[in-house]
């Protein structure tokens, strides 16, 4: 089984789910994030911390399990789509914050390859696309892809909490907020695990915006 499981909001159902799953499937391949390898604490608040708490429920469950630590998204930029479809500004926070974003079809062709081979038990897999770009970069990427300049126009992260995250909850505000500061100073690694894995090498962030051209159009 492939498992992709809400965070945060879903966290009290998680147990009751996993013994349904074990019940049914022998092997199972959970959807994570790289952040837990550098912050395991299942009592951690906020995403990262929910992922730790499915990880150590996984592991508990008694089947053979995979867990997938993508890097960001690369689709999270979609989160921008209607800044961009109504005009040639992203207003975002953090914009030098750099990230090795993922194609969503790459974390697929993984999911599928550890899913139908032996041998991946017990495995936990860093997954990145093939390079960094700062938030800046990739607005800029999908202006290429649509074929229209797009730039970034830098928020306060208070500015940010209240116009872009009014009314979510302040463990998730904080967490993407803090998360996007560190990127800052640490960028995302990148890894070749895509390519390893899987035999081709992971798409990039620009294919990824020609992909998904039409969505910010």
């Amino acid at each position: 089984m492939f498992l992709v499981f809400p965070t945060l909001r879903a966290d009290h159902a998680a147990p009751a789910v996993m013994k349904k799953i074990a019940e049914h499937a022998r092997r199972i391949v959970y959807l994570s994030a790289a952040s837990v390898a550098d912050n395991p604490d299942e009592h951690a608040e906020g995403i990262i911390g929910s992922h730790a708490r499915m990880e150590r429920l996984v592991e508990q469950s008694g089947m053979e399990w995979t867990f997938l630590r993508p890097s960001g998204f690369a689709a999270n930029t979609l989160m921008w789509v209607d800044q961009i479809r109504a005009g040639d500004v992203v207003r975002w926070f953090h914009g030098a914050a750099t990230r090795s974003l993922i194609h969503e079809h790459d974390i697929g062709a993984v999911a599928v390859r550890v899913l139908i081979e032996e041998g991946h038990g017990g495995a936990m897999y860093h997954l990145t696309g093939p390079s960094q770009l700062t938030q800046v970069e990739q607005a800029h990427a999908i202006g290429e892809a649509i074929g229209r300049p797009v730039r970034f126009e830098e928020l306060a992260p208070e500015v940010a909490r209240q116009e872009l995250f009014a009314g979510a909850p302040a463990t998730l505000v904080n967490s993407i907020l803090n998360a996007h500061a560190k990127m800052v100073r640490e960028p995302e690694p990148v890894t070749s695990t895509v390519e390893e894995l899987t035999g081709a090498a992971a798409r990039t962030f620009h294919q990824w915006a020609l992909d998904h051209a039409s969505d910010f159009r």
